[in-house]
């Protein structure tokens, strides 16, 4: 059973939303699974990451790029970095935001990189997008990502009216193709 921390970041709780559904769709999946706010990130939360075997990181993205208390995190990490403790783990990622589109790729990519940086493997979701005539805002992968999650919440909507079910179901399906892939890594 693959081990998976989702390390996350939500400034109003939508973001968290799309974490505790990665989380449900990789338990499902059968990992064993936590989920660990950067905030509340203590000694025994950065021994859980040295411990699993894929982590997912999540953040809303802000301005272009992820919140600045992910960015703190990440930052942190660098004493995991220096020991390489994170190598060869799988990493994963997912960010929120109000608009379809406002630059969330460029926290995905902040997100490999930071991965890149610890040596981890990097999974995408695995998913085509919903891209047809016939779509609806609630089909899988609606936003379109491949090299991470994409969610999207209006700025006016609270965290019981968005992130919309498609999307919701989009971070549940990721969660379990995270473990998926984690499984096929463990088992070498």
């Amino acid at each position: 059973m693959p081990k998976i921390v989702i390390v996350y970041h939500s400034g109003y709780g939508h973001t968290k939303k799309v974490a505790e559904a990665v989380l449900t769709g990789a338990h499902e999946a059968g990992a064993h699974t936590q989920l660990i706010a950067v905030g509340d990130l203590d000694d025994a939360g950065w021994a859980e990451l040295d411990a699993a075997d894929a982590i997912i990181f999540g953040a809303p993205t802000y301005m272009g790029g992820p919140s600045a208390d992910f960015k703190k995190f990440a930052d942190a990490s660098s004493k995991q970095w220096f020991a390489q403790k994170w190598k060869d783990k799988i990493a994963a990622g997912f960010t929120n935001s109000a608009t379809m589109n406002g630059d969330k790729f460029s926290t995905i990519q902040y997100f490999v990189t930071l991965a890149m940086q610890h040596s981890m493997i990097w999974a995408g979701t695995g998913m085509m997008p919903s891209n047809t005539k016939a779509a609806t805002r609630n089909d899988l992968n609606f936003v379109g990502g491949f090299t991470g999650l994409l969610a999207q919440s209006p700025a006016d909507a609270s965290p019981e009216e968005a992130p919309p079910p498609g999307d919701l179901e989009t971070a549940r399906t990721f969660g379990a193709r995270v473990a998926a892939v984690t499984a096929r890594w463990i088992a070498g």
